[in-house]
């Protein structure tokens, strides 16, 4: 059993490192992404004037400055039927109902993307690398994808609500 001593230089230590590791991962950390992704079809490079027109300031914060919604408070986080969630930015048709589950995050999650349908890229926003992803054509932020879903993927696409639109079958 650690005596008392060597408790305190281990918890001195453990502090070190720990603040040690949090200024390098601040100071040497990629410069964060502050918008959306380009688009890759031309007609919705918009300018941010357009995208306020056309969005609510939820989904404009969500989809145009990779914000996130609190847990708990979309609809569509207990949304049953059948049907496709597309982008709130563009219309693009993103998942089916069929791949939603109810992962308890708070957030719709689904454990595969329609073909084609999302792009990705690695942010930085908490020091430790997530993998974000958004719209493949309106290049709006959708979520983040982690590893944690369920089978047959095994990926938990965590999305915001207010970036999606619900269309039943």
């Amino acid at each position: 059993m650690p005596s008392t001593i060597e408790k305190w230089l281990l918890s001195r230590r453990s502090m070190l490192v720990a603040t040690v590791s949090g200024l390098v991962g601040v100071f040497r950390a990629p410069k964060q992404v502050s918008a959306a992704s380009d688009a890759s079809d031309s007609q919705w490079n918009l300018s941010d004037q357009e995208w306020k027109k056309r969005l609510s300031p939820e989904s404009y914060q969500v989809l145009r400055r990779e914000g996130t919604e609190p847990p708990f408070t979309s609809a569509l986080n207990s949304e049953k039927r059948s049907g496709v969630y597309h982008c709130a930015g563009c219309d693009l048709s993103l998942f089916s109902s069929q791949a939603k589950y109810d992962s308890g995050t708070g957030w719709p999650s689904f454990w595969q993307p329609l073909a084609g349908a999302i792009d990705t890229k690695v942010d930085f926003k908490m020091i430790v690398p997530r993998t974000e992803y958004h719209c493949s054509r309106c290049g709006g932020h959708q979520g983040h994808v982690f590893n944690d879903g369920p089978r047959p993927t095994g990926k938990r696409y965590c999305n915001n609500g207010v970036a999606l639109r619900f269309q039943a079958a």
